[in-house]
């Protein structure tokens, strides 16, 4: 790939045809410039993962020559990775105060010190390396979302981050469109912006609106009411929490994310105006026509607390007949189905679940179609870049621009576009992947551990056991263990056992003396006397113990 000083390119290695994951990269000269860093969450596709991240490889090789990391703002798929990738990156992060204030209890928890943190406040205007950057305040589902105003001597580059149009936004100032007006009037090269919403045609709904909906909706309810969000939503959950004051109930948060969320937000001067929340140990102090639960789970998340309350086995909380569980909230595609066994299984217990389909009771943080429309027309662009979305996102996207007649430029994770010198356009690709984040540890998706996992996962795992003596002569029984595949007792496995017996006593002397050889073939053997009945190949190991 050609690195010429004065010239200028885009690199998405994550969040471009997919949703989530967001990992952005831009190159001036020689010299990079990273843009988010998030998680994903695994979809039906990827059973054997929960947490995705995108893999830094590419920039990883470069990071001597990376200015530093910019978030945009404090949602998980543009900073839920920074704790984990961080370490191979070793650079500057650039954070306002709230994402600050949330990044650094992430990183707290994974034990990582001395990472350079420098707060920008929204609005400002700063120097990465080369790169001259421009904060602009928007509207979005969190405190201080932020646009970045790239200025390089190609031209300028608008990057969006997640954004909307929202007069009322409630916490926070709304988006700033006259300075967007005035960025316009520079003359903008390229835009770089958000899809996500864009199929959903005129303006965008405001969350004044939500907050009245739904002090209208808790008033009408009787017995226990839960509503559940995203934790990141500060505007929502002080939405929910005034409207349970106004209905003269106790708010209750439940949920790590919702705790941390409510400390970072209050350090931060946010959510000033309503009371102090309870604690999920004070749930049964409140009468249930007094109680309002701000619930962490909302995208059907199996360890989240709205799932173990689904299936009545919280340790602290309950609900049943004449309680109400409100979904605040969308659906992340991929999350259908688990939304929807969740929300099923609170049916079971006879509790009311109320969506967004059946009252007012959330509007999306992302740019509709119309407001996409209103950002062209204020910033003027030569070219616009559509990220963040699946590929029916970007292309509803690239065909807005061209109505607009703008032309637009469609990019997969690991497209390098060119923005100058010449015509825009894209020039090399860079390797992209998945990391599986597993526990603490980030494994490839096509590694050896997510490879036998997905294995195990279908076809099952068998193990069996044997010793031998000096001559390499059984004693014993073999055992044979095959959960999820035989039961202990049945025919079947017993079966099982006999042949794998019968062909280990046939197996050749000489594969007998060397631990290595004995085991292979032991294997083998195992697999055989499985194959035939089971009609599956689950992953086989063989433990071989010399007495």
């Amino acid at each position: 790939m050609t690195e010429q000083n004065g010239d200028l390119a885009f690199l998405p290695l994550g969040g471009t045809g997919e949703i989530g994951m967001n990992l952005n990269l831009y190159r001036q000269g020689d010299t990079w410039l990273a843009i988010d860093c998030g998680i994903g969450f695994s979809g039906n596709d990827t059973p054997e993962a929960e947490i995705l991240v995108p893999d830094p490889a590419f920039i990883v090789e470069r990071r001597n020559k990376l200015a530093g990391l910019v978030i945009t703002h404090a949602h998980e798929d543009h900073i839920g990775a920074v704790a984990h990738v961080w370490p191979m990156l070793q650079c500057p992060i650039y954070v306002t105060p709230f994402a600050s204030a949330v990044l650094r209890r992430k990183l707290a928890e994974a034990r990582l010190m001395d990472v350079p943190i420098r707060v920008v406040m929204p609005g400002a205007r700063f120097n990465v390396g080369p790169f001259d950057i421009e904060f602009v305040p928007v509207t979005h589902s969190v405190p201080e979302a932020q646009s970045m105003v790239l200025r390089t001597p190609a031209g300028v580059v608008v990057h969006t981050g997640d954004w909307k149009f929202d007069p009322e936004p409630l916490v926070g100032p709304a988006t700033d469109l006259n300075r967007l007006a005035e960025i316009g009037q520079e003359g903008v090269l390229a835009l770089v912006c958000d899809s996500t919403n864009v199929m959903k045609p005129g303006s965008s709904r405001s969350e004044s609106e939500v907050r009245v909906s739904m002090t209208e909706l808790v008033a009408s309810l009787k017995g226990r009411i839960a509503v559940t969000c995203f934790a990141s939503n500060v505007a929502r959950v002080e939405t929910i929490a005034m409207a349970a004051q106004a209905a003269g109930r106790t708010v209750v948060l439940v949920g790590r994310s919702l705790r941390n969320l409510d400390t970072a937000a209050r350090e931060c001067g946010y959510l000033s105006g309503v009371l102090p929340f309870l604690s999920e140990q004070d749930v049964n102090d409140v009468p249930d026509d007094q109680l309002l639960m701000i619930i962490t789970g909302s995208q059907g998340e199996p360890r989240s607390a709205l799932s173990r309350i689904s299936m009545d086995v919280h340790p602290n909380i309950s609900l049943g007949e004449g309680d109400t569980v409100i979904y605040s909230s969308r659906m992340i595609p991929g999350n259908e189905r688990a939304i929807m066994a969740v929300q099923d299984n609170l049916a079971k217990r006879g509790v009311k679940v109320i969506t967004d389909r059946e009252h007012f009771v959330h509007v999306s943080g992302h740019a509709t179609g119309g407001d996409v429309q209103k950002m062209y027309e204020l910033l003027k662009p030569q070219h616009v870049v559509p990220v963040h979305g699946e590929w029916r996102h970007l292309t509803a996207q690239a065909a807005l621009a061209q109505e607009m007649g703008i032309a637009p430029i469609l990019l997969e994770d690991g497209d390098i576009l060119r923005l100058s010198p010449g015509k825009l356009e894209v020039v090399d690709t860079a390797p992209t992947g998945r990391l599986a984040l597993d526990g603490n540890r980030l494994l490839p998706m096509n590694g050896g551990v997510l490879a036998a996992r997905r294995k195990m996962l279908f076809n099952g795992i068998v193990i069996g056991s044997f010793a031998v003596d000096d001559e390499g002569f059984v004693i014993g029984d073999p055992k044979v263990s095959a959960p999820g595949l035989l039961d202990p007792d049945d025919l079947e496995s017993v079966r099982v056992r006999e042949e794998f017996a019968n062909a280990l006593d046939v197996i050749p002397d000489e594969l007998r003396s060397e631990d290595g050889a004995f085991r292979e073939a032991a294997k083998t053997a195992l697999r055989r006397a499985l194959g035939r009945k089971l009609q599956k190949r689950p992953l086989v190991d063989v433990h071989v113990l010399r007495v």
